[in-house]
C-alpha cells in the first residue's frame, strides 16, 4: 500500500527515533526544565514612589503609599534546565536549598523590587548550574510580579 504525499513528507520530517516516548522533530529542539516553589514573608520599600511623579500621581494611578516599608508574601518560582528524565537535579532538594540560602523567617529585602529578587535567585542558581537555562518568577502574593530568563551563550 502506497503513502499519501502528505505522509510521505510527514516521514521526512520526524526523527524515527524515540525519547521516553516522545519523537524528536527535526525542526524542534527538545529543553526540559525541573521546578520549584516556595514563598517567604518580606518587607520592602520603595522610596522612589514618595516622590517620583511617574509614582505619585495624586489620582487612580498613585502609589506613593510603598514609599512607606510594608509586607508582601513573596512567591517564587524556578525552572532550572536538565538533560535528562532521571533526576538530574530533584526538585525537592532543590527547593530546600533554595529556601535555606534565603534564610529562614521573613525576609527584608530593602528597596529590592521583585524583577532584583528574581536576579539574585537565578544568580544563586546560576553558580550552582552554570550550563543550565534558568527561568524566575518572583510575585507579591501571586498577584503581580517578575519574569526573568537566563539563557547561557
Amino acid at each position: 500500500m502506497s503513502q499519501s504525499p502528505i505522509e510521505i513528507d510527514y516521514n521526512l520530517f520526524i526523527n524515527e527515533t524515540k525519547t521516553n516516548d516522545v519523537k524528536q522533530s527535526n525542526f524542534m529542539k527538545k529543553k526540559m526544565f525541573v521546578y520549584c516553589s516556595f514563598q517567604k514573608e518580606g518587607y520592602h520599600v520603595f522610596p522612589e514612589a514618595k516622590t517620583d511623579p511617574v509614582f505619585n500621581t495624586n489620582d487612580f494611578l498613585n502609589v506613593s503609599h510603598l514609599a512607606n516599608r510594608h509586607m508582601h508574601y513573596f512567591f517564587f518560582k524556578v525552572w532550572v534546565e536538565v538533560n535528562h528524565s532521571n533526576r538530574e537535579i530533584e526538585f525537592i532538594q532543590l527547593r530546600r536549598w533554595l529556601e535555606y540560602s534565603l534564610g529562614s523567617g521573613t525576609i527584608d529585602v530593602n528597596n529590592k523590587s521583585c524583577e532584583m529578587l528574581a536576579e539574585d535567585v537565578i544568580n544563586l542558581i546560576h553558580d550552582r548550574y552554570p550550563l543550565a537555562e534558568i527561568r524566575g518568577d518572583v510575585s507579591e502574593e501571586g498577584i503581580n510580579g517578575s519574569y526573568l530568563e537566563f539563557c547561557p551563550l
